[in-house]
């Protein structure tokens, strides 16, 4: 088992470039949905809804304790998507700045 374990983490990179060029091979928002529920248990996509909405209530300028209360989610998450949002890989403004431009 420790041996499979240091391959696969010597072949990590390689891993996650397979997993981002699954997810750009789909097509659609029917294939996309079908794919998250495969990969993806019910909490850790309802994680992720919660993060793109809260990225995008602060986009709004929406104050962290309103976007907190508004969407259940806790402040330490609120100012988690803030420093990436601001601050992180430019991915949540990456897809802010094209939804905003449809």
């Amino acid at each position: 088992m420790k041996k499979q374990t240091a391959v696969r983490n010597g072949n990590r990179k390689a891993l996650e470039n397979a997993l981002y060029d699954a997810v750009l091979s789909l097509a659609n928002k029917r294939e996309c949905r079908a794919f998250f529920e495969d990969i993806c248990t019910p909490a850790e996509i309802e994680a992720m809804v919660d993060r793109w909405q809260v990225a995008q209530m602060l986009d709004e300028g929406i104050p962290y304790r309103t976007v907190s209360e508004k969407t259940a989610v806790s402040l330490a998450t609120v100012t988690r998507v803030a420093r990436f949002l601001h601050n992180g890989n430019s991915g949540y403004r990456t897809i802010i700045d094209r939804m905003k431009s449809k």
